[in-house]
């Protein structure tokens, strides 16, 4: 039974894969070109959200006044 399941996963694997580097027909790109020519663009957004998020986290904790308190 598990070797019906596995050729069943290995036979979507394989039809992913070609859908998504098959090339179409109206501009010759595949959907994984799109991807790795988008790739750059999202890493910028994500970097620059990241620092907004850090920055927004860090402002917070460094304006609280520290109080040692140890006995």
């Amino acid at each position: 039974m598990s070797l019906l399941r596995y050729a069943i996963l290995g036979a979507a694997a394989a039809y992913g894969i070609q859908y998504v580097t098959k090339k179409r027909e109206s501009d010759g790109k595949s959907i994984l070109d799109d991807l790795n020519e988008k790739a750059p663009e999202w890493m910028e957004k994500a970097k620059k959200f990241g620092d907004e998020t850090l920055s927004k986290v860090t402002q917070p904790v460094q304006a609280q006044p520290t109080t040692e308190n140890y006995q």
